[in-house]
Parts: structure tokens; C-alpha cells; sequence
């Protein structure tokens, strides 16, 4: 099994987005999506989740930034223009580990992937 995880920070308090929400959904033929997971971040901002994949699909990550933000109570209240992050990947390894670090704020934000390419023999 594959592994997808993710470090989410908020670059606003310049900490952990804990508790933040997280989806993760495979995108099928015809634009039809089918949801691999769904959760919750930890008090470190964390998620690790161990999922089937199929190497030819490409899957749509999602980070609910609006209702976390919401949650933390920023100065500027209320107006959210970038009401989620949709990072759509690739998880050509199904037996690879995917780690998306993100850093958070209100109007933008900023992901890599980390990892390394596959070793061609």
C-alpha cells in the first residue's frame, strides 16, 4: 500500500495547522470521483494515511484552509477568498510513501512534494 502524508503549517501563527481538515479523492473516467479518505489533522498538523492506488489515476488532494482559518480566529475575520486547496497528483508507486508539506494563510499557500524520483535500471 501506498502511504500519502502531508505536514500542514500555518504561516500566519507560524505553527501547526492542527485540526485542520483533509480529503483525499481519486478522480475516475468520465470525471467521477471516489473518495479514499477523509481527515482530521493532528495537534502537530499531521496526516499519514496507507491507501490502495491505482498507478494510472490521478487522485485530488484537498485541504479545507477557509474552515480552518475560521476556526482560529485571525484578525481579519470572515473573508475567505481561497476556500480550499485542490493539489491534484500522481501516485505512480503503488507501494511508495507521497509526502505533500503545505504552508497555509487565509489568501495563499505553498506545497512540494517530498520525496525522490523512482531509480531507472
Amino acid at each position: 500500500m501506498a502511504v500519502i502524508s502531508s505536514h500542514v503549517l500555518d504561516s500566519v501563527t507560524g505553527t501547526h495547522a492542527s485540526g485542520i481538515r483533509v480529503e483525499c479523492y481519486q478522480r475516475m473516467q468520465g470525471g467521477q470521483t471516489a473518495k479514499v479518505f477523509d481527515v482530521i489533522a493532528s495537534a502537530e498538523g499531521r496526516i499519514s494515511e496507507q491507501v490502495h492506488v491505482d498507478a494510472d489515476a490521478d487522485y485530488d488532494l484537498v485541504f479545507h484552509s477557509a474552515a480552518y482559518f475560521e476556526s482560529v480566529a485571525l484578525p481579519d475575520d470572515g473573508y475567505q477568498v481561497v476556500k480550499s486547496i485542490v493539489v491534484r497528483i500522481a501516485l505512480p508507486d503503488p507501494n511508495d510513501t507521497y509526502h505533500f508539506p503545505i504552508m497555509l494563510a487565509p489568501h495563499s499557500y505553498s506545497i512540494w512534494w517530498s520525496g525522490k524520483p523512482p531509480v531507472k535500471t
